[in-house]
């Protein structure tokens, strides 16, 4: 498996994983799979242009996984925020997803960033459980999501070294 960045040329390739995540977890993520359907050829480039995004790609270079880090509005500017982790069920307990954290991390690294934070779902034991051996902390910071307020999640949050 081979995690690469990708930028707006691989839109189709994200698109597809992403979709797949949306089908595959509705409840894991802030959107919906539905909602993300109807976004064009240029919301998908544009997304790419705005967002450090990195594919798990398999030895035939089909993608298993994928990950985004956004600077999340209302966050702390040297925060980097970990968005839409996912890894394909086929591929899952690999070390994909590690190194899908890894590969964000190194970037929030780059940029000065001194925290990475995320939200899990409540009931997402298993993301909950991969952030924390990664290094992640419960803050204790509860929300509920945006999009169905039935639904709660809790922000984690790494402590990065500077200059690493």
């Amino acid at each position: 498996m081979r995690i690469v960045r990708v930028g707006e040329d691989a839109w189709r390739a994200v698109r597809e994983v992403r979709l797949r995540a949306l089908h595959d977890a509705p409840d894991s993520f802030g959107s919906t799979a539905g909602r993300e359907e109807r976004f064009t050829e240029a919301h998908w480039r544009m997304r790419l242009r705005a967002t450090p995004t990195w594919l798990a790609l398999d030895d035939a270079g089909v993608p298993r996984g994928m990950v985004s880090l956004i600077q999340e509005p209302g966050s702390p500017v040297d925060d980097r925020h970990l968005v839409s982790l996912w890894v394909a069920p086929e591929a899952r307990r690999r070390g994909i997803g590690w190194a899908l954290v890894d590969a964000a991390r190194d970037q929030a690294c780059l940029d000065g960033a001194r925290t990475m934070s995320l939200w899990v779902l409540d009931g997402n034991t298993a993301a909950g459980d991969l952030y924390v051996r990664a290094g992640f902390r419960r803050t204790g910071v509860r929300q509920h999501l945006p999009r169905d307020t039935a639904l709660v999640e809790e922000r984690y949050e790494l402590l990065l070294a500077v200059g690493a």
